[in-house]
């Protein structure tokens, strides 16, 4: 299959990701492509250094003429996602990504991809092995654990590292080069619960939101696309206000930094209510689908008898509890930036909701470019857990990248781009985190950064698509910010 791309000036970088994509590299398993990655340099001959954290740097001298030139740092991160839809059957510990070329478009079967951010690297290999590319000193900056918390770049030693410019290749929109992030933090909340014995006399019925998109709750935060742990918790609330039910188990969501497109809830109710609960599941679908025409036009509300082998239920005081948290816990879109017109500032994502043996945890992801907002949320999120009788726990926080008004890898991306294509890119800021925060921190404001990539779309959900041209593209504009940066 990836032979169709031989053509290509990028040929190599796709060639790389292919074989990178053999490797099973969820979070926190990435030992063996960390591993193929010290493989990677130690046949070319080139330094590499292997952290703890499995962090990968890889060397390699500036080509003839560029020996006085400046280093430059090429960062991405070697984690991906691992989505893939109900019906496919796939392993992310063992199992290889599939590549699919459809015309323009590089995608999986039926999985996230791994672009996001296995192109980075690609790209990055592809300029190590080269002998003909002309380019400064490079070092190569491979992370682990991007995306359940940025635990790679945390622990990144910068006494490793030579350069004092880096070019991260972590975004996913060509002709946009991102000078700034917002910084965020994970939340998690967990609900205690009681227990007590199934009636005999009563039913369970499990009530499903699925169909919904989905996505990457910083990237399409400001899609409004429906949240299934939000939309199940106010059916549930309305529900509890005609009858009297109770939880036995609630689930949604597989990552607490993507919007969750499926969520359930067992409950248990008197068989008299199941008629009601039919006719108030009937009633929300119609909400359902007038709230998200045009956004999420898939979306289904179901009510089917469980199946399961359920012994217990929460108690009333419980359920309620557990209601109350998902009902009011923040979610989505909390302000805008008045400085960068169409940049959300703020925003938190109920992620995932799973049930445990006495508890209900809630895990959400909270981002902002502005620390004191980002707080905001945070301690809004303190004072519902204290009232609702729950308790809270704040995991890899990282801070946020600052525009700067001076910056010399910025002068060179926008003189290449605007000779390569004949028109003037766009200096954006991005509402997401990206590891330019937390490396940037390390070198106390010295460091010079940018951010570009190539057209990824519906990334942290099984559509994630590359196009081909927009990378065969970035690849060579790449090529040439090296060549420019004597």
């Amino acid at each position: 299959m990836i032979n169709e791309l031989k053509g290509l000036k990028s040929y190599s970088a796709f060639k790389f990701f292919r074989e990178m994509n053999e490797i099973p590299r969820g979070s926190g398993n990435e030992k063996a492509v960390s591993d193929w990655l010290v493989k990677f340099a130690k046949e070319r001959n080139l330094e590499v250094i292997q952290d703890d954290a499995l962090n990968i740097i890889i060397k390699k001298p500036a080509t003839k003429g560029y020996e006085n030139s400046k280093g430059i740092i090429l960062q991405g991160h070697m984690d991906m996602v691992c989505e893939k839809n109900k019906s496919t059957e796939h392993d992310f510990e063992k199992d290889p990504i599939a590549f699919i070329i459809e015309g323009d478009i590089l995608k999986a079967d039926g999985t996230t991809l791994g672009a996001d951010n296995g192109i980075a690297v690609a790209f990055g290999l592809a300029i190590l092995d080269s002998n003909e590319i002309q380019h400064p000193p490079i070092e190569l900056v491979v992370t682990t654990e991007e995306e359940t918390g940025m635990g790679g770049a945390m622990s990144l030693n910068p006494e490793n590292l030579d350069g004092r410019t880096l070019i991260n290749i972590d975004s996913e929109e060509e002709g946009k080069f991102l000078v700034s992030c917002s910084g965020g933090v994970r939340v998690d909340i967990s609900i205690p619960v009681k227990k007590e014995e199934l009636c005999s006399d009563k039913e369970l019925l499990k009530i499903s939101v699925k169909g919904l998109k989905g996505g990457h709750s910083g990237m399409e935060i400001n899609k409004e696309r429906g949240n299934s742990n939000k939309l199940i918790g106010r059916f549930l609330m309305d529900l509890n206000s005609i009858i009297d039910f109770k939880l036995a188990d609630i689930n949604g969501g597989a990552k607490m930094n993507a919007i969750p497109r499926e969520a359930e809830a067992t409950i248990e109710v008197s068989k008299e209510d199941i008629s009601k609960v039919e006719v108030k599941v009937s009633e929300w679908f119609k909400i359902f689908k007038n709230e998200f025409q045009g956004i999420d036009d898939d979306i289904e509300l179901i009510c089917e008898k469980s199946t399961e082998n359920i012994e217990k239920v929460f108690d009333l005081d419980s359920t309620l509890k557990v209601l109350r948290m998902l009902f009011l816990i923040p979610n989505g879109v909390q302000t805008m930036s008045m400085a960068i017109d169409g940049l959300v500032q703020s925003s938190t994502n109920i992620g995932v909701v799973t049930t445990e043996n006495n508890s209900v945890k809630f895990d959400s992801a909270v981002r902002s470019s502005v620390k004191s907002l980002k707080k905001a949320i945070c301690d809004e999120m303190i004072v519902l857990t204290e009232m609702i009788g729950g308790t809270i726990d704040f995991q890899a926080d990282y801070p946020e990248w600052q525009y700067k008004s001076e910056s010399a890898i910025r002068n060179i991306f926008t003189k290449v781009y605007k000779e390569m294509f004949n028109k003037e890119a766009e200096i954006t800021a991005i509402h997401a985190g990206l590891e330019c925060g937390l490396i940037g921190d390390k070198f106390n404001g010295e460091l010079d950064q940018i951010s570009f990539g190539p057209n990824i779309f519906d990334v942290h959900t099984p559509g994630e698509h590359l196009i081909v041209s927009s990378t065969e593209r970035m690849f060579n504009f790449l090529v040439e910010v090296l060549k420019e940066a004597k």
